[in-house]
């Protein structure tokens, strides 16, 4: 019963923390912190493991190029009892196969595991902006998450946060590709296996927004991708599992002011990675005079991006012809979720009111993977957006997916 309500509070804690806006700061990440609070002292102290006993052999997916401390988080975190390193490691891209180089950060309680080691859990993270410097790993806070780590941690698990692919290390990011998100969030899990002991095989994905495109991802690509894992289950929040029909808002000049920045991230993302886009197709007005600040990570320039999208009207990134929209439309689509079966049960929670993620989106989403023969579990709640969906149902999914319970399965 202690393992469950331990696994239970880990849901509580995570759950309530993914609530993500487009092109902005993680906001909402709050601890449940009564809980948490309860269940600090259960994790024995003891003297923290160094890092230099990384393994940094091999030259596979998910193997350690580098692993660092990380004093500004550690100063933050002065008095919590946990491992902390800025790890740099080994990936693959979903497009093209190709291996990466990307980062992350990785976490550990101390003390004494339980057997078979520390569960893990892999989370992504929101939309934090597309250039290098936009990485949760490089911020002394980690981009507002540290205490949702430390909640994670001080309740028994280890943690693997993935920066994704051009977050962090040099490369572009691919916004929106959860394939390459997701297999960055399974590789996260053998780097921080590789760099602290006393880990379990056993892990669950868990992400909101792009994090729960990527956690859907991974879920998708673990069995045949990292066998030698164990994937649990993976749930995924209101999850950008399948955004090409924001092309057609921004065609017929319907897109909200919520998807507005996203679709301006993901013409510059694609702008980066496909020379024959043409930026100037999708930019004109306020968007063409301002799109340098529009596109830039959150947080310092947090008030200007805010000031200057404001003055961005639906006219301004009107497609500039079918063809255009289409080219748009077609990398997309390869891009969109599902892609095959599911390799472990999933839970998809959303809001019948998101104005981001357009919930149609997903519940379309969801009936490909149930043609698929997944295993998924989904909860559309009709007046909730796209970041205060009740997470209740998912707790108790959660726990039962570490206790080794089987999935019911809403496909059938």
């Amino acid at each position: 019963m202690r393992h469950r309500a331990r696994t239970a509070a880990v849901a509580v804690v995570a759950l309530i923390a993914l609530v993500v806006v487009a092109l902005t700061l993680p906001v909402g990440f709050r601890l449940a912190t009564k809980v948490v609070d309860a269940l600090r002292g259960d994790v024995p102290a003891a003297q923290p493991v160094p890092i230099e006993t990384a393994d940094l052999g091999g030259t596979g997916p998910g193997t350690v190029v580098s692993a660092t401390t990380m004093p500004a988080l550690q100063g933050e975190l002065t008095g919590h009892q946990l491992q902390a390193a800025r790890v740099v490691y080994r990936s693959t891209n979903g497009d093209t196969g190709a291996q990466t180089v990307v980062s992350g950060s990785v976490f550990t309680p101390v003390g004494d595991p339980p057997q078979g080691g520390w569960p893990i859990l892999s989370f992504g993270h929101g939309t934090t902006g597309i250039d290098e410097d936009c990485a949760p790993s490089v911020s002394g806070s980690l981009l507002g998450l540290s205490d949702l780590v430390v909640g994670l941690v001080e309740t028994g698990h280890a943690v693997a946060l993935a920066d994704y692919e051009g977050l962090g290390e040099k490369g572009v990011h691919p916004y929106t590709d959860a394939k390459t998100a997701g297999l960055n969030m399974i590789d996260a899990v053998r780097a921080l296996r590789h760099t602290f002991a006393n880990t379990s095989t056993r892990w669950l994905a868990l992400g909101g927004s792009q994090g729960g495109g990527a956690a859907w991802a991974a879920d998708e690509q673990a069995s045949t991708y990292a066998p030698e894992l164990d994937l649990v289950g993976a749930v995924a929040e209101s999850p950008a599992a399948d955004v090409t029909r924001v092309v057609d808002g921004a065609e017929a000049r319907t897109l909200t002011a919520d998807q507005r920045p996203a679709f301006l991230a993901i013409v510059e993302s694609l702008a980066r990675l496909h020379p024959q886009v043409n930026r100037d197709d999708f930019r004109r007005g306020a968007a063409a005079r301002y799109w340098d600040v529009t596109v830039s990570c959150a947080g310092a320039t947090a008030q200007a991006r805010n000031d200057a999208l404001a003055q961005v009207t639906a006219d301004d990134i009107r497609p500039a012809s079918p063809a255009a929209a289409n080219q748009l439309r077609t990398m997309l689509s390869a891009w969109a979720l599902p892609e095959r079966r599911l390799s472990a049960p999933l839970s998809v929670v959303y809001g019948g009111a998101d104005t981001l993620v357009d919930a149609q989106w997903t519940t379309d989403a969801i009936a490909r993977a149930c043609a698929l023969g997944g295993n998924v579990e989904w909860d559309l709640q009709p007046s909730k957006g796209h970041g205060d969906v009740d997470v209740s149902r998912q707790i108790a999914w959660i726990a039962d997916r570490f206790a080794g319970r089987p999935a019911a399965n809403e496909c059938h």
